[in-house]
């Protein structure tokens, strides 16, 4: 099943299908590594709930939700870390 990144529970890893933003933030995101068939994770988020840090490629990254609402990726439920 597919999902907005955000929307993927802490410590459960989703597999980066799409990236639907910007080409300026697209090419920042690919940067950091957030590129497409990789493994992500949400391992905590704010008081607020934004931003929300991900460990991608052995890297812990903050991403924003606004951000992460363009992030797709697939899910499965027996996906942990």
């Amino acid at each position: 099943m597919n999902i907005k990144l955000n929307e993927l529970f802490l410590n459960n890893t989703g597999i980066i299908e799409s990236i639907e933003c910007c080409e300026k933030l697209k090419s920042r995101l690919f940067d950091l590594g957030i590129v497409l068939g990789t493994p992500i994770t949400p391992l905590f988020r704010s008081i607020f709930n934004d931003p929300t840090a991900y460990l991608v490629r052995n890297s812990i990254i903050a991403i924003r939700k606004n951000d992460s609402d363009n992030i797709f990726v697939s899910y499965s439920p027996n996906n942990h870390i």
